[in-house]
């Protein structure tokens, strides 16, 4: 790959998870806040089905400031049926998340890091941690870097 990746950025489509949000929404909707084309390089249905966006080749457009070594993937789902920031991954998704995860990391072996696209947010108080009260917003609805840490 020509690219240098060496972060994996975890976000969710913030949408009810009762709800289906399908790929051609997803792109659609991208579309309309000025993007050419959906901005992650993954999404995960809550069925577990991987849906390729973006080549790993291409930057994403998922994260300012960090899409030119990064690749973005998102799951579908992140908030619950009342509307609120939630996990709402299916274990299918979770699988899926997993195993994509762990294919990146071997034919992009100059990967460091995975980490939620909250954990990307400015360091507010300058203290070395990007802490909760400093999220832009509480994408990806866990802690992914904890969880993918062993990945």
């Amino acid at each position: 790959m020509k690219r240098k990746v060496n972060i994996i950025v975890i976000h969710c489509s913030a949408t009810r998870a009762a709800l289906d949000y399908t790929p051609d929404m997803l792109i659609r909707d991208h579309k309309a806040r000025g993007f050419s084309y959906a901005g992650y390089h993954f999404y995960i249905r809550k069925s577990g089905q991987r849906v390729p966006l973006r080549s790993l080749e291409e930057p994403g457009a998922h994260v300012a400031g960090y899409n030119s070594d990064t690749i973005g993937i998102c799951y579908e789902g992140g908030l619950d049926a009342a509307g609120k920031p939630a996990d709402t991954r299916t274990p299918q998704q979770r699988q899926a998340l997993t195993a994509l995860i762990r294919e990146l990391k071997v034919i992009i072996p100059g990967i460091k890091r995975v980490c939620g696209h909250r954990d990307l947010s400015p360091d507010k108080n300058g203290n070395g941690t990007i802490e909760p009260n400093e999220w832009i917003k509480m994408c990806p609805c866990f802690d992914a870097e904890k969880e993918y840490k062993s990945v």
